[in-house]
């Protein structure tokens, strides 16, 4: 059913937008452009993400968790790379459920997000469209010049590691589609992971100085490390067991017959976003003191080999995946 007391753009942009706009370079979103000053010393990182209405949220999903959730995939992004975020452009096609409640919604999210994560809009557009929301965001960071981390600087030697846990993603959108039976809790754990993930930002830094490639997990742990992989020319074997698990992954890893086959869909479902990367081995102490020291989780699965892909092992074999990871195909 279409929402009712629609704005108009203008309106929208006015009351809604402007106040998160970046009180000098987003020129108070009356202009055609944001102009950004050059910062001596730093290289500007862009990344740029979209999601879509029924394919990254769900049509019921209450539309500020809608906006954390798009500006927060994309400092994700920035983080693996340890990057600084500043500022974002953002693009906002509102479909017909979209009225002046739900995009006050909206907006009130951004400001939250804008609030915990010190970043500013300085630019975009909006749209009406007959089809499904869609929303696009181009998250802007700063990096040391010649820092930025890439995917492909492993050696063979060098350890993987993770932060945080992973599959709370897939499941996440397990239980808001209803098809987990988990404690109460436990479903609103996973739902919440699954709408606004944290982008490990914290550890940035960390990442940017010990390194020698990341990625952020939004694909799939075994198709993100692949990445890692392929644009290195290395393999890296990966251990499933010890795959770092939250308290809700965990219950439902427990309630399985095959604890492998559990282990392999978390691998590989995706939207956990959280940072694999590849370190010297002489870096794995100073990682952990650094891990701990910012309370985050951090969790060494595997190492990278001279060879080729991902090789994955499970109790000392090696476990072929049905599935490597999420595409948009």
């Amino acid at each position: 059913m279409p929402a009712l007391d629609v704005a108009g753009e203008f309106e929208t942009i006015e009351r809604l937008l402007r106040p998160l706009a970046h009180p000098e370079w987003g020129r108070g979103l009356a202009d055609d452009v944001a102009v950004l000053p050059s910062r001596p010393g730093y290289d500007l990182v862009l990344t740029k993400d979209a999601i879509v209405e029924g394919v990254h949220f769900l049509p019921d999903d209450p539309l500020d968790t809608v906006a954390q959730k798009l500006l927060r995939v994309n400092l994700s992004d920035l983080a693996a790379k340890g990057a600084e975020p500043f500022g974002y452009l953002m693009a906002c096609c509102w479909s017909e459920r979209c009225g002046w409640p739900e995009r006050e919604a909206f907006a009130a999210g951004l400001a939250e997000d804008q609030a915990r994560f010190g970043v500013f809009l300085i630019g975009g557009d909006t749209v009406k469209t007959p089809g499904p929301a869609v929303f696009s965001l181009t998250a802007l960071g700063w990096v040391p010049e010649g820092e930025t981390v890439s995917r492909g600087g492993a050696q063979v030697g060098d350890l993987v590691f993770v932060t945080g846990t992973i599959g709370d993603g897939v499941l996440g959108l397990r239980a808001a589609r209803g098809e987990l039976s988990l404690a109460p809790e436990r479903l609103e754990a996973l739902i919440a992971h699954y709408r606004t993930p944290a982008p490990q930002l914290d550890f940035a830094k960390v990442v940017r100085e010990l390194a020698t490639a990341a990625a952020d997990v939004s694909d799939g742990l075994a198709a993100d490390v692949a990445h890692i992989a392929k644009a290195s020319g290395r393999g890296i074997d990966l251990n499933l067991a010890v795959l770092p698990l939250s308290a809700a992954a965990q219950a439902w890893v427990d309630n399985r017959v095959d604890a492998q086959a559990a282990l392999s869909i978390l691998a590989t479902g995706g939207d956990d976003y959280q940072i694999v990367f590849t370190a010297h081995p002489r870096h794995e102490e100073t990682l952990r003191r650094e891990a701990e020291h910012r309370f985050t989780r951090l969790t060494k699965i595997g190492a990278v080999t001279d060879g080729a892909g991902v090789t994955v092992r499970y109790a000392g074999r090696v476990v072929p995946l049905k599935q490597g990871g999420w595409t948009h195909d």
